[in-house]
């Protein structure tokens, strides 16, 4: 694998593409994928959920408790770099992948962490077809990304209340103000 040169528009493995080791938290989609058929192979609820997760807070945590509250085995797609300023523009993430997983699977309720790179985690659910599909309640259930997936085997789709006040991009402008 060559490496990018300086200045190329090509992120570093590390950066984009963190290793994932076994025996941690941090899993490829095809390692989770199989993981999460061993699981229901054997009566466990897989439950997934997905963001950037850029600044963890408490909004975040508050949801991934939640959302382990609804199954057995929490499954968390995080958007990649690249991804992520598609998604929220120029100067974000603040916090690099590899970091933002590492912190998510220092977490109690989150089981397996997997990042994905697509703009959705369509593909990411449709390879690993959780039982339950968790989004906050920012969102309505008819336009959440893989609600037809989950609930063509049976699944289903979960909001869960949002916490006021608590979010990334406030959390952004109240650093900036304070700090400025």
């Amino acid at each position: 694998m060559s490496m990018p040169t300086r200045g190329s528009r090509r992120e570093s493995p590390a950066v984009d593409r963190p290793a994932i080791r076994r025996g941690t938290k941090i899993a490829s989609a095809p390692r989770a994928a199989a993981l999460v058929r061993r699981l229901q192979a054997h009566g466990r609820a897989v439950v997934f959920t997905n963001g950037c997760f850029d600044l963890l807070h408490a909004g975040h945590v508050a949801l991934l408790e939640a959302a382990r509250d609804l199954g057995d085995f929490l499954v968390v797609g995080v958007n990649t770099d690249r991804s992520v300023r598609r998604l929220k523009g120029a100067g974000r993430p603040i916090v690099p992948l590899g970091e933002r997983m590492e912190v998510l699977a220092a977490l109690r309720p989150v089981d397996s962490v997997v990042p994905f790179g697509e703009p959705t985690p369509a593909r990411l659910i449709a390879r690993l077809r959780p039982d339950v599909l968790v989004k906050g309640s920012d969102y309505r259930t008819k336009r959440i990304v893989g609600r037809d997936t989950v609930e063509a085997r049976g699944g289903r789709v979960v909001t869960v209340p949002l916490r006021r006040g608590l979010s990334t991009t406030d959390l952004i402008r109240r650093a900036l103000r304070s700090a400025g």
